[in-house]
């Protein structure tokens, strides 16, 4: 989803990283920068988009494979499991992972927290 751009016509620290995540996850397939940029809010520069490409590629956040001179991009996980890892890795940061997640779950609204419960049923079912 296309992010407003600041007063000062920047975005937020890792903000472009999400949008470009965002615009290869709606592509559904691999992808140019050319057709991320096209994708991005803001007209930021080619050069810019290659780096942030590449800086999610350092982190293994992004695949690549050559297409010409240069390469297509493609996330290496959907959203739902980029969002899932980043949840995981917030659950590890605290010091009682029990009080987090009865935290976590208190603050769910009912219909989450049903849909939770579930979900975990149908885990341990399995």
């Amino acid at each position: 989803m296309p992010q407003e751009i600041g007063p000062a016509g920047r975005r937020a620290p890792g903000e472009l990283e999400s949008e470009v995540l965002g615009v290869l996850w709606a592509a559904g397939a691999p992808a140019t920068a050319a057709t991320v940029r096209d994708g991005l809010t803001g007209e930021p520069a080619y050069t810019t988009v290659l780096t942030i490409l590449s800086r999610l590629y350092d982190k293994g956040l992004v695949g690549r494979e050559r297409a010409g001179r240069g390469y297509r991009y493609a996330p290496v996980r959907d959203e739902a499991g980029h969002v899932a890892a980043g949840m995981c890795a917030l659950l590890d940061k605290g010091a009682d992972r029990g009080a987090v997640l009865a935290r976590f779950v208190a603050q769910l609204p009912t219909a989450d927290e049903r849909l939770l419960g579930q979900l975990l049923r149908d885990h341990l079912a399995d």
